[in-house]
């Protein structure tokens, strides 16, 4: 999932984007108003987390343009201010949930799972795939008795196309939603972790589910059977 992360606080800013990422997440981030604004308008983020004081714009008229424009990102509004007015305030322009600072990175996370639940994505603790089951809560995959060795980004690539079971997810919806403006973003790494992943999930099984298809993508699936042969017509 991408996440958009709104903080003038660099050090704050920087230690949630590591964290995240750490997570699974693609994170972009933006220290203003004006450039988070850009950055939604030209990225679709599975959430947003917003802080209200931001220099150029502040939190609050971010989250109300978003929500004029269309926008519909769950959005977290991060706050120093524990007035109830301000909180009201946040809500009322169209923020889902707040968090005030200090705050545990565990409460952030499990906010930010509550609200991607809130927009009625399938998020099932277990996605399976015939004998192949990735566990998103820890981030872990097995296939029958074994367990599968991943990376972050690797299990980032797998949980998306787990969720997406069935359809061949595009080179660009993986850039988008696995990917982020960070230096991995570089032409062939889409190839050399699919090419990771394959190995990884199918290298000694019967059954392969990684498959490859040219200028569409990937897919995740179990094959299904090849049709029987029609029988043969007898000569009358």
């Amino acid at each position: 999932m991408r996440v958009l992360i709104v903080e003038d606080d660099r050090q704050l800013r920087h230690a949630v984007a590591r964290g995240l990422r750490e997570d699974s997440y693609a994170v972009d981030q933006a220290a203003d108003g004006e450039h988070a604004l850009e950055l939604a308008a030209a990225h679709e983020y599975d959430a947003i987390i917003l802080d209200i004081l931001l220099p150029s714009v502040d939190g609050i008229e971010v989250c109300r343009r978003l929500r004029q424009s269309g926008n519909v990102a769950p959005i977290l509004m991060l706050t120093a201010l524990d007035a109830v007015e301000n909180r009201i305030a946040g809500l009322d322009a169209g923020a889902d949930d707040y968090l005030t600072k200090p705050f545990d990175f565990g409460e952030l996370q499990a906010r930010l799972r509550a609200l991607t639940r809130r927009r009625g994505e399938v998020l099932a603790p277990d996605l399976v795939i015939g004998d192949l089951v990735v566990d998103t809560r820890r981030h872990v995959a097995r296939r029958g008795d074994r367990e599968i060795s991943l990376t972050a980004k690797e299990f980032a690539f797998l949980q998306h196309l787990a969720r997406n079971a069935g359809r061949i997810v595009s080179r660009a919806e993986l850039m988008a939603h696995v990917w982020d403006d960070s230096k991995e973003s570089y032409s062939n790494i889409i190839d050399v972790y699919a090419s990771r992943l394959r190995r990884k999930i199918d290298d000694g099984e019967r059954v392969p589910l990684f498959s490859t298809h040219r200028g569409a993508g990937y897919l995740l699936d179990v094959p299904r059977p090849a049709p029987a042969p029609a029988p043969a017509r007898r000569r009358g």
